[in-house]
């Protein structure tokens, strides 16, 4: 009953309530029928203190849901900052994939989310990494992306960071290839003063 109240309090985002639901013994990583945690629950709805709160109470930043999902991943992909940041600080697993087999930086490029990007460069998650679509964040922020100011900054921030401009996607399509069948001539412009073929 406790865990239950604690998942809906992290919803509601009552950082007051967690806190007292914690100290009367609620159990911090309990999960849900989804495989939720409460921090995870905070997360979806972008709570920040409540999921201050329980990442300093002790809240496992990589805890998994139904659907791979943890709150590191999904502060990532949803460009959640302020959360994204809490969860580094505490032992965010820059390693750990979603369903799609792809770090936090692959959504949160193809979303559009620039800060998020440049915050998880900083952090270190690997730049060329492929998922099951055989798209790093690079093609996705291409492929994916509008080819708008946030999706050219992405590619810069990337680009910059040593990204492989080279690394083709799964039928061999290069960035630079996909960019033009787009017609983002910015980006294009950008892949090639970085060598993309």
């Amino acid at each position: 009953m406790l865990d239950r109240e604690l998942h809906t309090m992290a919803s509601r985002g009552d950082a007051a309530a967690i806190g007292a639901l914690l100290t009367k013994g609620a159990s911090i990583d309990a999960r849900d029928e989804s495989g939720r945690t409460a921090l995870l629950l905070a997360t979806h709805a972008n709570q920040i203190e409540a999921a201050k709160v329980l990442i300093d109470a002790g809240a496992d930043v990589n805890a998994k849901d139904a659907i791979n999902d943890s709150p590191y991943l999904y502060a990532g992909a949803r460009g959640h900052l302020e959360i994204l940041k809490m969860t580094l600080a505490h032992g965010a697993d820059l390693k750990s994939t979603n369903r799609y087999g792809g770090t936090a930086l692959i959504p949160a490029a193809e979303r559009g989310h620039v800060d998020t990007v440049r915050t998880l460069i900083e952090a270190g998650v690997d730049i060329d990494h492929v998922n099951k679509l055989n798209w790093t964040a690079l093609l996705e922020a291409i492929v994916l992306g509008d080819g708008g100011p946030r999706h050219v900054a992405i590619v810069k921030l990337l680009v910059d960071a040593g990204a492989n401009v080279n690394l083709a996607d799964g039928d061999g399509v290069t960035p630079l290839q996909n960019a033009r069948k787009h017609g983002f001539a910015d980006i294009e412009k950008i892949l090639v003063a970085a060598g993309a073929r």
